[in-house]
């Protein structure tokens, strides 16, 4: 009886040994697995945040931007020497629209941008009616003035360095920025 007992003892001393082996072979040393695990939650919570337009919004909001995926587009481009929101980019604004009309602590900046040809003031203004042209658009969607600003850069940030067809058509835009809280 007493072999028994001290077999039972020696199984439960062994499991509570491997238990504790197994434990602290992963390298791992005191303290470092809190980290460990707070370092997980960190890069889980990363993964589930979007990039703009949801920046310094709340987490329903954020499940919002990601069931859209036409809220990654931010760029809206523009012909040459033009200012109208060409048909094809409606549905990118109409779903930003939706977003700012939902999400009425959202903001954000239009930013207008032209290509290195015409005179720095003509490219400033012209700059300014491409911002001015979406938010236009987006005001008639729904969206209130007070989540919009404007700025016009004309030439000086392009998207595309160069004098040619294609990088001049990259530089005809309007960007959205979502602002941060």
């Amino acid at each position: 009886m007493q072999q028994s007992g001290l077999i039972k003892l020696f199984a439960v001393t062994l499991a509570v040994f491997t238990l504790t082996a197994c434990e602290s072979s992963g390298g791992v040393k005191d303290g470092e697995a809190e980290n460990q695990n707070v370092a997980t939650t960190e890069n889980t919570q990363t993964q589930a945040v979007p990039e703009d337009p949801s920046v310094g919004v709340e987490t329903t909001e954020n499940s919002a931007a990601m069931s859209n995926p036409l809220l990654d587009q931010t760029t809206i481009y523009f012909g040459f020497d033009r200012s109208e929101i060409r048909p094809e980019f409606k549905e990118i604004l109409n779903a930003h629209a939706e977003y700012l009309k939902s999400n009425t602590q959202a903001r954000i900046i239009l930013e207008g941008h032209c290509d290195e040809r015409g005179t720095v003031e003509y490219n400033l203004a012209l700059g300014e009616r491409r911002a001015n042209a979406t938010k236009s658009y987006l005001i008639t969607q729904g969206v209130s003035t007070s989540q919009i600003d404007t700025v016009s850069f004309g030439e000086e940030r392009p998207a595309m360095v160069g004098s040619s067809e294609n990088a001049w058509a990259k530089n005809r835009r309007s960007e959205i920025k979502y602002q941060a809280r």
